[in-house]
């Protein structure tokens, strides 16, 4: 399993210089690295001074980079999915349907360079991943994706096991489900072997995002007032996605308060890689920041660490069994352990960065 780091920010803040500058730090530290890159353009490589193509492409011994390139990977995954309809399916259906013919929809971009993350990293050929994406909000979306699903699935399933809806169809969808499925169908629908291994990757990858030391981004800003904005405003709403903010790289500034309690590194104005590497955290080590979710199981508290926001940006709703929180353009559905799942929110307070939750 590899490290995989990102990095928030305002456009034009150096996000990208930052990455490259990582992934040459870590190279050189004996790291096998890959430079992953979302941007299309040429920008990226000449930024680089390195060709950049749609397959990883060695730059050194240690360090590779890879530009993604989102009508070719929906074409991979079209594939992909037509061996698995074969596999499971009697009558594949989408067998005449080929992906040199699909459109790119919104949002389809972030879904597969999640999953071409998750595949570079499950090759295990890789100690590092450093991601070159947006860095703004549907990064963060991106990142929240397997806990969405999750929530999705889990929710609905749910629902639908207790409705009479159910019921009343699942004597009628067993026999067609099994005549339909090459495997036959045995069960609850829920619980087919393919339905299981795609949850599996879904609790692999929220186990990823919350893990600072498989998933870790860091703040990108300049000294202007907007890109500092920006930042606190991502760094609060990653904490909606308990996705670990290990630091700042701040470029030709020194604010370093707007950013406390995080390690601020200032990067140098420098043409040459090394002096911006030398500034850099050391990213195979530990961060020390306050983590997005605290439980107290002895007092029944939750304390979520929700920084540049106050209370008037967050809202705390409660209809069912779920705790809802929003803020940031997130909307987050807490996940509590079992002793306390399902109970009452009896107090709610915002105090210096955290929302701090008593159930009763």
């Amino acid at each position: 399993m590899a490290l995989i780091l990102t990095f928030l920010g305002k456009g034009g803040s150096g996000r990208s210089t930052s990455a490259i500058a990582t992934a040459k730090k870590l190279s050189t530290q004996g790291q096998r690295v890959l430079l992953v890159t979302e941007d299309a353009g040429p920008g990226f490589g000449l930024l680089l001074g390195h060709a950049v193509t749609a397959a990883p492409k060695p730059v050194s011994p240690t360090l590779s980079v890879v530009q993604l390139q989102f009508t070719q990977l929906l074409g991979q995954n079209w594939e992909q999915l037509k061996k698995l309809e074969a596999q499971y399916l009697r009558d594949p259906f989408f067998k005449a349907v080929y992906g040199q013919e699909l459109s790119l929809l919104p949002g389809m971009d972030q879904a597969l360079t999640l999953n071409a993350l998750r595949e570079y990293d499950a090759s295990s050929d890789y100690d590092v991943i450093v991601h070159d994406g947006p860095g703004n909000q549907a990064s963060l979306r991106m990142w929240g994706m397997p806990a969405g699903i999750d929530w999705y699935f889990r929710r609905f399933k749910q629902v639908f096991q207790e409705s009479q809806f159910s019921k009343s169809v699942m004597p009628f969808v067993q026999p067609i489900a099994g005549a339909v499925l090459s495997g036959g169908m045995s069960g609850d629908l829920f619980d087919q072997p393919q339905v299981a291994e795609s949850t599996n990757l879904v609790v692999k990858g929220i186990a990823a995002v919350k893990d600072p030391m498989r998933v870790r981004a860091y703040l990108v800003s300049t000294g202007e007032q907007v890109a500092i904005a920006t930042a606190r405003y991502l760094w609060g709403a990653a904490q909606q996605i308990e996705m670990t903010v290990g630091g700042v790289l701040l470029n030709r500034a020194d604010t370093s308060q707007d950013f406390e309690p995080l390690p601020v590194h200032t990067l140098p104005q420098s043409s040459d890689w090394q002096p911006l590497m030398n500034s850099l955290p050391d990213y195979m080590a530990a961060p020390s920041v306050p983590p997005p979710v605290e439980i107290d199981l002895s007092s029944n508290t939750v304390r979520l660490f929700l920084p540049s926001f106050d209370k008037k940006q967050i809202q705390l709703t409660q209809y069912g069994p779920e705790v809802t929180i929003e803020a940031g353009d997130q909307r987050r559905n807490l996940s509590l352990p079992k002793s306390l799942n399902g109970r009452s929110v009896t107090g709610a307070k915002f105090q210096s960065g955290y929302l701090i939750l008593t159930f009763g």
